[in-house]
């Protein structure tokens, strides 16, 4: 595999990894919004014995998004790390990676 090619496939699965947290961030507002539109319907005073417990549930909740969110943005900085390093590698070649996408100004075909 050339170094063109193997380029191409870690863009490639960078671009799919960030289709898949983008699903995964569409996937939690969802349920987010779901258990938010039960919990204003369902959830009332008289179901905390305590003025706590009220507060003590949804601070549960965020901290379950927040850690979840942290953890996906750890995985983005490792792909941005991953991407910089890539593009710096090939920085001096022909105008950046390689040359692997043309001059960038005529009519290239990619389709193959």
């Amino acid at each position: 595999m050339s170094k063109e090619q193997a380029m191409m496939h870690m863009l490639e699965s960078a671009a799919k990894m960030q289709w898949n947290i983008a699903m995964i961030l569409e996937a939690k507002t969802v349920e987010a919004e779901k258990a938010r539109n039960w919990i204003i319907n369902h959830v009332g005073m008289q179901a905390f014995e305590q003025n706590e417990d009220q507060l003590k549930k949804p601070l549960e909740i965020h901290e379950q998004l927040v850690e979840m969110l942290e953890g996906l943005t750890r995985v983005q900085t490792g792909l941005c790390n991953n991407m910089k390093a890539l593009l710096e590698a090939d920085e001096g070649s022909e105008g950046g990676m390689g040359g692997m996408f043309g001059d960038g100004m005529g009519g290239e075909d990619f389709s193959t």
